[in-house]
């Protein structure tokens, strides 16, 4: 069967792939912050609501965790989003994954060329992204910056950086995040729509990727509403 004929039977608006940084710097308290954290805004109202909107013409979602070169582990394959049903579903088996024994480096570069390689097997949708959440910079295989070539040129990435959550060194703190988000723009953002959304700690996770999802998912309801079925508007 031909990729347009699927493509033609199940209308896909967005391919997303959230990939989560489980390297030596999240403890066990961050790591649980974090896939409780993916869960709490995907089951939101208006998160909900916004994945919801057109279910003849899904998100498909995909999770994935990674740390050093070589330590990838897929949560959840391509899933298409349909109904509440789907949204539970998905949450429920986030908040159950426990954690792998995986490297404690950080292969930045490797995450978006397994994220690339996945993408390969995604359903064709309109668009395809990728999401990056990380609180610390490449030290393990290849460097983000040298990658892009071998990406699928559809691939946009986003990124959810992790800043330090330390109210009494507010100074440092806004350096370091400052420092991160810049790097992050520099080698990891990818596509004319790219952008940062920032995590204020691991506390701060879950309001980070809400406001992250609504600002893909709202974006894409409104401009791909049209071009799906472009009578409504008549």
């Amino acid at each position: 069967m031909s990729a347009s004929h699927v493509a033609a039977q199940t209308p896909c608006r967005l391919a997303l792939q959230l990939a989560l940084d489980v390297s030596g710097s999240v403890d066990s308290r961050e790591y649980r912050l974090q896939l409780d954290g993916v869960a709490t805004a995907l089951l939101d109202p208006e998160v909900q609501a916004a994945l919801l909107a057109l279910p003849d013409f899904p998100v498909v979602l995909s999770v994935f965790e990674w740390s050093g070169k070589g330590s990838q582990r897929v949560l959840v394959d391509w899933k298409p989003i349909r109904n509440e049903a789907d949204v539970t579903a998905l949450a429920t088996l986030l908040r159950n994954t426990n954690r792998a024994v995986m490297s404690v480096s950080t292969g930045l570069g490797t995450a978006m060329l397994f994220a690339g390689a996945r993408s390969e097997t995604a359903p064709a949708c309109s668009r395809l992204v990728l999401d990056v959440s990380g609180d610390g910079k490449n030290n393990d295989g290849p460097r983000p910056q040298d990658v892009g070539a071998a990406l699928p040129p559809g691939l946009n990435i986003n990124a959810l950086v992790i800043g330090p959550h330390r109210p009494a060194a507010v100074g440092a703190q806004a350096g370091e995040t400052s420092d991160l988000v810049g790097y992050f723009r520099a080698y990891v953002l990818r596509g004319p729509e790219a952008f940062v959304e920032i995590a204020v700690g691991y506390e701060d996770y879950a309001e980070a990727m809400k406001r992250k999802l609504l600002k893909e998912l709202q974006v894409l309801t409104l401009s791909d509403a049209h071009s799906a079925f472009p009578d409504q508007s008549r």
